[in-house]
């Protein structure tokens, strides 16, 4: 894997980069958790270093994701036009982020979309056909909130189109210069997806929705995903990948309802490792998140995720915590 040369953080910024050369993908965090803190659940916007648009990956926390990310610093470098009526997050709302992908319905992952949906500019909705079908049914439908899509009950409002992926085929991402390959993952016996992302050079970045291990979710979608992006490890063309650790090793497997623990992750890249080999993914980064917020007056679950991750690591990845606002290229 590419060797980690450049891990710079400043301080008020909030910036990192983790690149050997010159950066494939820019990511914003603008939602890190998983579960019940509103205002920061799980959405990254992603773009390529080819051109200046970005998308969502999932959009549990919008508007909010994007004022924290900015006061932090993380569009330093995007000016609004001068004859734009707009503040900065109203211009990257509008105008910046070019699509949502979804990957799965539950309302940590889509919440910031619905709430922003009255204030958001045209632009199409990524996801497999159920994901897109449960938005239909359960949001956008008049009953939980207006219909903003272009299919659906009542009235369409028609500010999103909905766009099917089909698994395993690569799709290009529309305004923007990266492709997209959709496969599906087994979350407590429902669907969620991972979304890999090709720019122009062939560089791909892979996001996770929720999942369960194979083992427990007695499935073979983690299996089909690591073989799908084996080749991109063998030919140092994965950049890196953001995969959710919802719980410590504490957690029974009974009571994990589709994620992933610190033990289970790393014997899941495991499985990835083993297609090519010992070794070959020494310096992968992989940014970790959905980590539950807990109310339990007892040590940060974050705190011990990292200490379980950092123990389990046989396979010299390089595991990365975002905070909300925090910008990361790769």
């Amino acid at each position: 894997m590419f060797k980690n040369k450049l891990a710079v953080l400043f301080t008020c910024l909030s910036v990192f980069s983790f690149s050997a050369q010159s950066a494939s993908f820019d990511t914003v965090t603008l939602g890190s958790k998983g579960g019940i803190q509103d205002g920061n659940l799980t959405a990254f916007l992603i773009k390529s270093e080819a051109d200046s648009h970005f998308v969502m990956l999932d959009a549990g926390s919008v508007v909010n994701g994007l004022i924290v990310s900015e006061q932090k610093g993380a569009f330093k470098d995007i000016t609004v036009p001068d004859d734009s009526p707009y503040t900065k997050v109203g211009y990257l709302l509008k105008d910046k982020i070019k699509g949502y992908f979804i990957s799965h319905a539950h309302l940590d992952h889509v919440a910031g979309l619905i709430i922003s949906s009255p204030d958001d500019s045209k632009k199409p909705i990524y996801g497999l056909e159920a994901t897109n079908k449960d938005l239909m049914k359960n949001y956008f439908n008049w009953s939980a909130w207006p219909n903003f899509g272009n299919k659906g009950d009542g009235f369409k409002l028609n500010k999103y189109n909905y766009v099917d992926l089909q698994p395993g085929v690569w799709s290009p991402i529309a305004e923007t210069t990266m492709s997209v390959m959709s496969l599906p993952l087994s979350h407590s016996g429902g669907q969620s997806t991972v979304f890999i992302l090709k720019d122009s050079e062939g560089d791909v970045f892979a996001y996770f929705g929720d999942t369960g291990p194979d083992e427990v979710e007695k499935s073979s979608a983690m299996k089909t995903t690591w073989s799908a992006l084996a080749p991109f490890v063998k030919q140092e063309k994965l950049k890196g990948i953001i995969i959710e650790v919802s719980f410590t090793n504490e957690t029974p497997d009974k009571s994990l309802f589709g994620h992933l623990t610190p033990n289970w992750l790393v014997k899941e890249l495991s499985v990835l490792e083993g297609i090519n080999g010992k070794g070959s993914l020494k310096d992968l980064n992989v940014v970790i998140s959905h980590i539950k917020y807990s109310l339990k007056n007892s040590e940060d679950p974050k705190v011990i995720i990292k200490k379980q991750l950092a123990e389990a690591n046989n396979l010299g990845v390089n595991f990365i915590f975002p905070e909300q606002g925090d910008s990361l290229q790769f």
